[in-house]
């Protein structure tokens, strides 16, 4: 068998919470240099394994501080994980949190450049999309406009733009498609779902049970950070649902 689209192999992550109360970064790291700051562990995620062959989509279900956005984010490259291996075949379009790689004191127009570079598209490649990126996101008024300038859903749909521009062999979803007015979530959903249709992997986080049932042939349940359950679909939503009941 080819080697899988995604391997997670015993991964997990910690964050270190800081105890003490600063009232200056100063004092912090006065308190720092004298190893006066205790920090508390946190486990985000433990021992956490599985593969995803190309063309599988993967639903990711729990409540909220299960560490869906955090796996998520490892395997995207965002993270590393404190233990474990994360391997990734095909060029990654991650849906996370839009825009969050924009400069607020640049346009729309130079952030395309900036943004595309951390997604690692190089900038002759954008300089060929930079007109299919603009009328997506439904912005050509505003591409010489500081960032600074734009609402939280201008910037989210600009980045929705640029981060899907690409053909990508795996996608990234953290519940992203609620971007701007109806419009545009439905154009979003609309690319979304052609990408679906072009046997992409897809790992896709979501509090609807019945969203993940229909788009995902594979489910996962995490449970303080903790896979409780993985495999089939159908299996793993009943778990889900008596538990949840």
């Amino acid at each position: 068998m080819a080697n899988p689209a995604i391997k997670v192999e015993d991964v997990s992550i910690r964050f270190n919470l800081s105890k003490e109360k600063t009232d200056s970064l100063k004092e912090y790291v006065i308190k720092f240099l004298k190893r006066e700051i205790k920090y508390d562990e946190f486990w985000a995620l433990k021992n956490i394994s599985f593969e995803l062959q190309k063309g599988e989509r993967l639903g990711i279900l729990g409540l909220n501080g299960a560490g869906k956005s955090t796996l998520l984010k490892i395997i995207a490259g965002v993270y590393k994980p404190s233990v474990g291996t994360v391997e990734r075949h095909g060029r990654i379009a991650p849906l996370l949190e839009l825009g969050a790689g924009f400069d607020m004191q640049y346009t729309g127009k130079e952030n395309v450049y900036l943004y595309g570079s951390v997604l690692g598209l190089n900038r002759d490649f954008l300089a060929s999309k930079y007109d299919e990126i603009v009328e997506f996101s439904g912005l050509k008024k505003f591409m010489d406009v500081p960032m600074k300038n734009y609402s939280s859903g201008m910037r989210a749909r600009l980045g929705f733009a640029i981060a899907t521009v690409v053909n990508p062999d795996i996608l990234i979803l953290d519940e992203v498609l609620a971007v701007g007015d109806s419009k545009f979530r439905k154009k979003s959903e609309n690319r979304v779902m052609e990408m679906f249709g072009k046997g992409v992997t897809v790992l896709f986080v979501s509090h609807s049970l019945e969203q993940v049932r229909s788009l995902c042939n594979k489910a996962m349940i995490l449970e303080n950070g903790q896979m409780i359950a993985y495999g089939d679909t159908e299996k793993v939503a009943r778990v889900y649902k008596m538990k949840t009941e």
